[in-house]
């Protein structure tokens, strides 16, 4: 830890008890650095798909109960869900861990591009993620124990976040009602605890049937899928013209057939629709069916469709966000050693006009509200309690989320120090809300008078099961 970084740490411990300066939350965290390498790095080997993480939810799961954890698995009915308390009395703290990996990306952790056989990686980074939660909560219940203050600390896990929102179905089971506050936290190129926001989204697998023929031989007996997903795709790509600046629509056609001499009778496209407000998501929404079924309908088609995923946008907390910044500077950023930087600096190149100053690592980005262009089920998360995040450099400067240099530095020494100082913070943040009831009565008071009295949760799920074969 840097020198200066201990004054305004020092500075916030002064507000908390006699009892609960004791112990020092952020030496817990240090205590457990080959924890949280070890298992961010195992996570990462297996990078384990949306609902299918039962590998990485069982580690995480046994690490807990070897540390006096009451686990319950299976919650929401999701398999690899699961929920970990440990403590009594006092208010219930949060922490969320994420551990799903991506599909058709892969990489090993060289900083040159050198896919592995895989054939997913932890593009986002969510093995640190799990790691980094896991060491947290550790942290935190040890200091609760140190110090005798009263408090449950709980750790969910949460999968499935790419494209499943494991964590809609959560807060739709009423798992989070009872819950005072809840961190969580991300990889990223930088450090910072902005008020960050982010777009709501629901997707779809459209499904389209047809009648097959022979292509040549036969072209008027049969009826294209393949056409009606093509036309359902012209018409919505006209549609972007027509949307407010915050919309993003992206698809893929997942299968449009086999052969071209064979009229396909079955193809898919897989949509997603994101803007900042739930409602215009909902707008949209219905447009694209309009578009979906005037495809089928001029293409002698039919069409059906699944809703696949649909998270509500994240509900800032200033209170919370500007408490997890003056934690945050009170750690600094990342430093790395002269072989990571070396390992940085490779990876670097590959960013060509969009590489950062590696120097951007070791610093903590200016507090501000911003607007997050990606989306998360952490944001139906903040609907039903006061939640806050925080963001560290667990990727080299200029890295993309999604990207194989990410996988690469996700699975590397660098990925590894960015978790552990996301751990520091969700600790330090959790031994100050445990300790300052004000803060949590200032979060309480601010998150109740941006819901509104009259609010009711709505899922942009609806009421379906979790999807649990939308990886297979």
């Amino acid at each position: 830890m840097k020198k200066l970084a201990l004054i305004p740490l020092v500075a916030a411990c002064l507000s908390m008890p006699l009892a609960a300066q004791t112990a020092d939350p952020v030496a817990e965290v240090e205590a457990q650095g080959d924890r949280t390498a070890r298992v961010s790095q195992q996570i990462w080997d297996w990078a384990e798909l949306g609902y299918l993480e039962n590998r990485s939810s069982g580690l995480l799961q046994d690490e807990l109960q070897s540390e006096g954890f009451q686990v319950e698995a299976g919650i929401a009915d999701i398999p690899t869900a699961f929920l970990a308390e440990w403590g009594e009395g006092g208010p219930i703290i949060a922490i969320l861990a994420e551990y799903d990996a991506l599909p058709g990306i892969s990489q090993t952790a060289a900083p040159t591009r050198e896919q592995s056989e895989h054939g997913a990686g932890h593009a986002c980074g969510h093995n640190l993620f799990a790691g980094g939660s896991l060491t947290a909560a550790i942290a935190v219940k040890r200091w609760l124990e140190k110090t005798g203050t009263p408090g449950r600390i709980r750790l969910y896990g949460t999968p499935a976040e790419e494209g499943g929102s494991g964590k809609v179905y959560m807060t739709r089971a009423g798992l989070f009602d009872d819950v005072d506050i809840a961190l969580h936290w991300h990889a990223a190129d930088e450090n910072s605890a902005a008020a960050r926001t982010s777009l709501a989204n629901r997707s779809a697998k459209f499904r389209f049937r047809g009648i097959s023929a022979h292509a040549a031989g036969a072209p008027e007996r049969g009826r294209s899928a393949l056409d009606g997903v093509e036309a359902m795709n012209m018409m919505v790509n006209m549609m972007r013209e027509h949307t407010s600046m915050d919309t993003r629509i992206h698809y893929v056609i997942t299968e449009g057939g086999s052969a071209p001499n064979v009229i396909p009778d079955f193809a898919e496209v897989f949509y997603y629709v994101r803007h900042s407000d739930a409602a215009e998501v909902q707008a949209l929404w219905t447009r694209l069916e309009a578009a979906a079924k005037g495809a089928a309908m001029g293409t002698g088609t039919e069409v059906e469709w699944e809703v696949i995923h649909g998270n509500n946008p994240l509900l800032v907390n200033e209170t919370l966000a500007r408490a997890m910044d003056r934690k945050l500077r009170s750690l600094g950023g990342i430093e790395y050693t002269s072989e990571e930087r070396a390992w940085a600096e490779e990876i670097s190149k590959s960013f060509g006009e969009n590489a950062e100053p590696l120097e951007e690592a070791g610093k903590v980005q200016p507090y501000a509200k911003t607007l997050g262009y990606g989306s998360t089920d952490v944001g139906d998360v903040s609907w039903a309690t006061p939640t806050v995040g925080v963001r560290t450099a667990t990727w080299v400067p200029g890295t993309s989320a999604h990207s194989w240099q990410a996988v690469a530095a996700s699975g590397h020494s660098i990925g590894h120090k960015g978790a552990q100082l996301a751990a520091k913070a969700l600790t330090l943040m959790a031994a100050e809300l445990y300790t300052n009831e004000e803060l949590r009565k200032a979060a309480r008071a601010e998150f109740d008078a941006a819901r509104g009295e009259d609010y009711e949760y709505v899922s942009l799920l609806g009421d379906r099961d979790p999807p649990l074969d939308y990886r297979e």
